[in-house]
């Protein structure tokens, strides 16, 4: 009994092994050069978040941090267990179901803020905490509440604040870029296994304050992202309005002084109205005779052309001398004259 434990304790992967191999999935998916929904990259990330899943809870189970010691207190070989959640959320935010995206960010946010507050209380790093929660409040969809009740005023942008933001971006940016020059200098010595205590302590306090950086820029781009989603799921459930129904054409009718005047001497004209404007407007729309469709020509005149065209394809077609002869100097005439020679009055 006692052997088959021991054999099933040497099986289970360790905390460092469940770390890295989490760690490897996400930077493999950063620098794959297929899109990230494809198959063979979710299948990573899956089990890179499985991994990571498993090794934070084991980290929960040994209790290996607390806001009773300092950071000098914790061992190297733990320090990396700190930028855990972090590594766990970044891949979190790699999964791409739609349906379920709202979950995702907001796990992933929960991760991302676990993180902060763990480095917060080992003063690792100045840096300004982040609001636990981070909602939009959904405004009534019914028209008749939103009518009675005024639009706010845009409020004017505090450009003291947006000036504050934007140098603390900045300052996070340059921080980042010197911790990623640094760490380049010392993963070659960590991945040969040269380094000392002192260098892989340098190398994972250094990986602490990159992900710190990367932790506040990606909960801001996460707070806009919850905020967008959330407008879209009230979109979804409020119920579409009914059209409003076409009313049928009213009736011609003409009015009188009163019921009386028109009981007793009539209506005032020779009759009513026999058809309205939409009936009018249909009636010579059919017959072609309204402005924009042209000024129908007159049955004579219909008549008229008809004959001539059909007199003269039959003197064509008798080989009439008269008709064939006018007909090639009408084409010479043509072959010596460009088209509107003598027009003297319209200069053509």
């Amino acid at each position: 009994m006692a052997s088959a434990e021991a054999e099933a304790e040497a099986e289970a992967p360790r905390l460092s092994e469940l770390l890295d191999g989490g760690w490897k999935s996400l930077e493999e998916v950063e620098n794959c050069a297929e899109p990230t929904g494809s198959s063979p990259v979710q299948v990573k990330v899956k089990r890179g978040i499985k991994q990571l899943e498993e090794a934070l809870s084991m980290v929960e189970q040994l209790d290996l941090f607390s806001r009773n010691e300092e950071l000098d207190e914790v061992a190297t070989a733990d320090l990396k267990c700190l930028f855990l959640p972090a590594v766990l959320a970044a891949l979190t935010l790699k999964q791409v179901n739609v349906a379920q995206r709202l979950d995702h960010v907001q796990k992933a946010r929960r991760h991302f803020m676990d993180f902060l507050r763990r480095c917060k209380d080992y003063n690792i790093s100045s840096f300004h905490m982040p609001a636990e929660n981070e909602s939009v409040e959904t405004t009534p969809t019914d028209p008749e509440s939103t009518s009675s009740v005024p639009t706010p005023r845009p409020q004017q942008p505090d450009l003291i604040a947006m000036a504050t933001q934007r140098q603390a971006k900045i300052e996070r940016f340059k921080q980042r870029k010197e911790a990623e020059a640094k760490l380049a200098e010392l993963r070659t010595a960590v991945d040969g296994g040269s380094a000392d205590d002192e260098v892989l302590r340098e190398f994972y306090l250094l990986q602490v304050r990159r992900w710190i950086t990367i932790a506040i820029e990606e909960i801001d781009s996460i707070n806009q992202e919850i905020q967008i989603l959330q407008r879209m799921d009230v979109l979804k459930q409020t119920p579409a309005q009914p059209s409003h129904p076409r009313r049928p054409p009213m009736k011609p009718f003409i009015l009188t002084k009163d019921a009386v005047q028109a009981k007793v001497f009539g209506e005032g004209y020779p009759s009513l109205p026999t058809m309205t404007v939409d009936d009018w407007y249909d009636q010579h729309r059919k017959k072609g005779c309204l402005p924009d469709q042209g000024i129908p020509q007159s049955t004579a005149d219909v008549d008229a052309e008809e004959r001539e065209r059909e007199e003269k394809e039959r003197k064509e077609e008798e080989d009439d001398e008269e008709a064939l002869q006018k007909a090639r100097d009408w084409d010479n005439w043509k072959d010596t004259h460009r088209r509107g020679y003598g027009n003297r009055k319209n200069m053509g």
